[in-house]
Order: structure tokens, then C-alpha cells, then sequence
């Protein structure tokens, strides 16, 4: 594998009528991922804890950890903190909500919290986000122009920003954030 991920076949009973059957020990099926991604969409709005998510998936907390990191490159909580991101980012550009209303709507305690976690992920803050809507070039749905900036979320987890000069910018939210501003 070239993920580093470990995957190992071993041969248990219980198969059909007794017969050995294969099992891939160390991954996480892609049936157990999409019903824990789609509860975590489901329920942005709450607190979601470990433990809460491996009962999802029927697994302890730590193994559901470990396999969830293994089949997403990034944590069950990063992942959770950059899908509230991504829907923060939509409710900004399309309702005229208050910034505390949409940050306890995707799940953050107080607007204070919700605006560090917003700036460090997409390197602006909701109001500055919001704001370039207004010059939204209107070439992507999920396109705003925040004065030199063109930003647009692809995919909910990835930022491109193609600046002033020209130069795109592409950057990763669950890499670890470097505050450049």
C-alpha cells in the first residue's frame, strides 16, 4: 500500500458451512465511512464525540480513530471541524444569517470560536468572507472575491486562491495551518 497503511489477510472459521474465509484486517469498510460521514453531515450542529462515532461505525473508539485517519488522511475531529468549515463557508455566501446564528448552526459553542477556527482554516475571517461575496464573480457556485483574492472551496476540504498577481494558490484546511496573515 502506499498510503503507509498496514493491511493484513488472515484466514478465520465461520465462512459458509465452515469453510476459512479472508479477512483484510486494517481498513475501515466504505460502507461504515459513508454512515459515519453522512451522521457527521447530519449532525454538524451538535457536539460529535469519538465515542459517539465508533458506535456508529460498531467499533471502539480508539480502532474507529485509527482506521478513520487510515482511510481519510486526517482525523475523525479534523474532519469534523473542517466539514462545519465548509458548511459555515456555504451559509455565509448564501444566507444573510448573523455570524453567531450560522456558527452555533454548524456546531461551534460561541461566534469567537467559530471566527479562530474560520481564519485559521480559510485564512479569512467570516466577515471578510462574507463581505467578498458581494463581488462574486459569479463564474462557480461556491466562488466569492475578497479584494485581491479569488477563493473557492472545492470539494469542502480544499481552498484555491488565485491572487492579484496571478499566482493560484491551492491549500489543504486538514494539513496543519500556517498563519501566514
Amino acid at each position: 500500500m502506499g498510503d503507509g497503511a498496514t493491511d493484513r489477510t488472515i484466514d478465520i472459521a465461520g465462512g459458509p458451512r465452515g469453510a476459512a474465509r479472508n479477512v483484510v484486517v486494517g481498513r475501515l469498510p466504505g460502507a461504515k465511512l459513508r454512515r459515519v460521514t453522512e451522521y457527521i453531515e447530519s449532525n454538524l450542529h451538535r457536539e460529535l464525540r469519538l465515542t459517539e462515532l465508533g458506535v456508529v461505525a460498531h467499533m471502539s473508539p480508539f480502532h474507529f480513530a485509527r482506521l478513520f485517519k487510515t482511510a481519510t488522511g486526517v482525523s475523525p475531529h479534523r474532519f469534523v471541524v473542517h466539514r462545519r468549515i465548509a458548511a459555515a463557508a456555504a451559509l455565509l455566501m448564501s444566507s444573510e444569517s448573523s455570524i453567531s446564528s450560522i456558527a452555533r448552526t454548524v456546531g461551534f459553542r460561541t461566534a469567537s470560536q467559530f471566527a479562530t477556527t474560520f481564519r485559521r482554516t480559510m485564512g479569512l475571517t467570516p466577515t471578510s468572507y462574507r463581505a467578498g461575496r458581494a463581488g462574486s464573480t459569479g463564474r462557480a457556485e461556491s466562488s466569492t472575491r475578497v479584494g485581491d483574492e479569488a477563493t473557492t472551496i472545492v470539494l469542502g476540504l480544499t481552498l484555491c486562491a488565485t491572487l492579484s498577481t496571478g499566482e493560484t494558490v491551492v491549500t489543504d484546511p486538514c494539513s496543519p495551518s500556517r498563519d501566514s496573515r
